[in-house]
């Protein structure tokens, strides 16, 4: 049997669309059993790779073990390739346990190798926790079980209301009785190994999160961290692990097979070339000199005082209608209430309220600068949010804030897309913005998890990092201004946006959504 590990993502009309019940029931019977990629394989693909002597991780941080102590590395991701392949790479130098957390972990190519990754880090005797939203879980329960039957290898699902184990009935009680609860989605997105490093932003695990798809690609970014406040995330982790909306998946499937700990197919399939690009391999197996290679550099900055900041499971006490703000929320608008000069945002989601419009308001009367960078209609993926923002986009420019929108060929894609992938597609992909960062006074970086909408404000749990450091603010915003640029960006105006540059059927598919309250997209 082959192993599917299916997380796949679907737009905000899956969810928020379930208030028209016709519509409820057309998901609702869309959620069938997966396509099954991996197959019994009658080639012997891993034999032909030379497997190399892997030294353990700590090794690696040896040299940094007095800095990791008292501060925190900070090493940003902007590149798709760079991004997978240190997952990868830590994964093969795990040593004790990988601790991983997403909203999306695609069945896809990407998600299958990252799969493969995991397994053989669980077959080296390394704890493998996987701690995934329920909502875009499309696998088949006995792929999943097969994999947590490995004494190593533990998933979870999180706030199991609307797909793992419930059939139609189910879901329709839960989201008539509950539809808060059925709405709250864990946001998070972390990869902890050892509790010494993590990765954490905005990048969930598919193929185009790391510019490997051949139809639509995002333009993303991460962070990677070392040492200093990591066990601020490990902690955050385990909360979410601990906490009663994650539930184990033997809990939720039940099953009369039996399961065994034979990977072979999955090892297979990430092991054939052409699935798994031989270079690419070669160029992740020699990854072992990147920690000194960026410190040599200097694009390995050592920071006092950076921040992980993430709501807590459930997100807040439903004090309010629909939830209420978390953690990160409150913190955002600290950071933004407190700007002096200037601050830069890219969000692909750009759904204001009274409330953020009167924030920016207030800023820029007091000659504070804030540019927006979001998706134009042509390269946004989410129609349901591009509508909520398009409702208000006046209202928004009228503060006096300045709004970019993203082109579907914006020419930074060839810096920021897989250099393999470049070389051999006929057309160039669809490209649309998923970063979700600030920078602040040109001295303060925030990347993370959160959109600028009411969803991120008030629903998901989210997490962000904040990098108090002029030296990474001024690269980060470096890239951000060079992405608001003609060839990259629209600049809005309340006379002028893009809208018109897709078809007539894309532009009425915008305007039915707007039945679609704003407070919920």
């Amino acid at each position: 049997m082959g192993i599917i590990y299916v997380l796949k993502p679907v737009t905000l009309l899956n969810i928020i669309c379930k208030l028209a019940i016709p519509i409820l029931f057309l998901f609702l019977s869309a959620c069938d059993k997966a396509e099954e990629r991996v197959t019994e394989s009658t080639q012997d693909f891993c034999s032909t790779i030379v497997k190399k002597e892997v030294a353990s991780l700590s090794k690696f941080l040896t040299p940094f073990a007095k800095k990791m102590e008292s501060s925190t590395g900070v090493y940003v991701l902007e590149q798709g390739t760079e991004a997978m392949m240190s997952r990868a790479w830590l994964s093969d130098h795990a040593e004790h346990t990988i601790d991983v957390q997403y909203f999306i972990f695609s069945a896809d190519n990407i998600g299958l190798i990252a799969t493969d990754y995991l397994v053989r880090a669980a077959e080296r005797g390394v704890k493998v926790r996987i701690l995934v939203d329920d909502l875009m879980v499309d696998a088949n329960g006995d792929e999943l079980l097969k994999l947590a039957a490995h004494e190593n290898l533990s998933i979870k699902i999180y706030n199991p209301m609307a797909n793992i184990g419930k059939n139609i009935a189910q879901k329709l009680f839960h989201l008539s009785t509950d539809f808060h609860g059925f709405n709250q989605r864990m946001h998070n997105k972390t990869f902890t190994v050892d509790s010494k490093v993590s990765i954490t932003g905005g990048r969930n695990v598919a193929d185009e999160y790391f510019g490997y798809d051949h139809e639509y690609n995002f333009r993303d970014r991460d962070v990677l961290l070392l040492g200093g406040m990591i066990q601020t995330i490990q902690s955050s982790f385990d909360q979410y692990w601990d906490d009663s909306l994650s539930v184990d998946i033997d809990r939720l499937v039940k099953s009369n097979e039996t399961f065994n700990s034979n990977f072979n197919d999955l090892h297979q399939y990430a092991c054939n070339p052409v699935n798994f690009v031989p270079k690419v391999r070669e160029i992740i197996n020699d990854l072992s000199s990147t920690f000194s290679e960026i410190q040599s550099d200097g694009k390995l900055y050592w920071v006092d005082g950076v921040e992980y900041v993430s709501d807590l499971p459930g997100k807040n006490d439903r004090s309010e209608y629909l939830g209420g703000s978390g953690i990160s929320t409150q913190r955002l608008i600290s950071l933004v209430k407190n700007a002096k000069k200037s601050v830069i945002i890219q969000t692909p989601y750009l759904v204001t309220t009274d409330l953020s419009r009167n924030i920016f308001k207030e800023l820029i009367q007091k000659g504070v600068e804030v540019k927006i960078l979001t998706n134009s209609l042509a390269s946004n993926d989410n129609l349901e949010a591009f509508s909520g923002y398009q409702r208000d986009r006046k209202k928004l420019l009228r503060t006096g804030v300045e709004i970019y929108e993203f082109k579907p060929d914006a020419k930074i894609r060839q810096k920021v897309m897989s250099g393999d992938m470049l070389g051999h597609l006929d057309r160039m992909p669809i490209f649309g913005l998923h970063a979700k960062s600030m920078v602040i006074d040109d001295e303060i970086t925030v990347i993370g998890t959160f959109n600028l909408d009411p969803r991120s404000a008030n629903l998901n749990t989210e997490s962000i990092t904040i990098i108090p450091s002029k030296e990474i603010t001024r690269d980060v915003k470096s890239g951000m201004l060079e992405e608001i640029k003609p060839e990259n960006a629209w600049r809005i105006t309340t006379e002028w946006n893009p809208d018109g540059e897709v078809d007539k059927v894309k532009q009425l598919r915008i305007k039915i959504r707007r039945v679609i309250p704003k407070n919920i997209l």
